[in-house]
């Protein structure tokens, strides 16, 4: 009993944060019928970015409340700023001139793909980058070991507030829960309720009849790709205050698992993104307790080609464009 409440804590607490990046790819679904695949460095980069601004102030454990909720919140902005720029460049160049060439969707795609594949590399060689304009020994703290793991100095040490059986229940636990569904209720009513929020919807249901009502569809869409950036760069930062490090190439596999959750839950519907990431997480944690931690990565794709399978609409199965106001 005490291992099945562990693997559902450890669970919920992953499932939180594959439902903010899932959002991501759900929003931009919902609104171009297309996958972002390179969302999970949009992700990858907000990490970056959290750590690099945690560097330059000299973060470090041992500090007061106070100090260690700003160093924190500095981390969220910057990650969230960083995800949201990333996430609008590649609206700009991989997407906006196909859009309005009208380019099969398989060509966005690809270009979905290289873009990638630049983002990850261009983290991956910054090392390079950087000494090609003689600012090698300057940014060394930062471009060090550019194919290694980079670790993510947290502030806040992780100690547990209560337990349930025998699990503790830890402080970094307890606001990745708690932030990741504040974050995705904020987003939730914004769509339901804003105006920009129901141009979103509308375009995902008609775009030319949301056009010939006046809602400007590449706002709309720019709009999208900045919310799937913030998500994602909240989720950068709870990822690392729970894994503790980050590398170039950190997006694949949780980009991967994120676009499981999100078609889990019904692609397109951004409350079967919070459903989706649970559910994920709770499969992904038995599974591994079941046949082996070694199998854990191997259960949430098999439940993804179970799902495609079986119920392609997900478990919610309703459209960003039919969500309710």
């Amino acid at each position: 009993m005490n291992t099945f409440i562990a693997l559902t804590g450890q669970a919920i607490v992953l499932g939180a944060i594959y439902a903010l990046v899932a959002l991501g790819y759900t929003l931009v679904y919902g609104v171009l019928r297309l996958i972002n695949f390179a969302h999970s460095e949009i992700w990858m980069w907000g990490s970056f970015a959290a750590v690099w601004v945690l560097t330059a102030v000299g973060a470090s454990r041992g500090q007061g409340p106070v100090a260690i909720i700003g160093l924190l919140l500095l981390a969220l902005v910057a990650a969230m700023l960083t995800s949201a720029a990333v996430a609008l460049l590649v609206e700009r160049v991989a997407y906006r001139r196909l859009r309005r060439v009208n380019a099969p969707p398989l060509i966005a795609l690809i270009s979905a793909i290289g873009a990638s594949f630049c983002l990850g590399e261009i983290m991956g060689l910054r090392d390079k980058i950087v000494g090609w304009v003689g600012l090698r020994d300057t940014l060394d703290a930062y471009v060090r070991g550019a194919r290694d793991n980079t670790r993510f100095p947290n502030p806040l040490q992780s100690s547990p507030l209560f337990h349930i059986g025998t699990y503790g229940v830890t402080n970094i636990d307890v606001i990745i829960v708690i932030s990741a569904l504040v974050m995705m209720v904020v987003l939730d009513q914004f769509i339901r309720r804003s105006r920009l929020g129901r141009g979103i919807r509308a375009v995902a249901q008609d775009s030319e009849a949301a056009a010939l009502m006046g809602v400007n569809k590449d706002r709309v869409i720019q709009v999208t790709f900045l919310l799937g950036g913030i998500m994602a760069g909240g989720a950068a930062l709870m990822y690392l205050m729970k894994i503790g490090v980050t590398r170039w190439n950190a997006g694949f596999i949780i980009g991967l698992k994120a676009f499981t959750a999100a078609v889990l839950g019904g692609i397109g519907n951004v409350r079967g993104a919070l459903v989706g990431g649970f559910v994920l997480g709770l499969a992904e944690n038995y599974g591994s307790a079941l046949i082996g931690t070694q199998w854990k990565d191997v259960v949430a794709f098999v439940l993804l080609v179970a799902i495609l399978l079986f119920r392609p609409t997900g478990l919610l199965g309703e459209s960003l464009g039919r969500s309710r106001a």
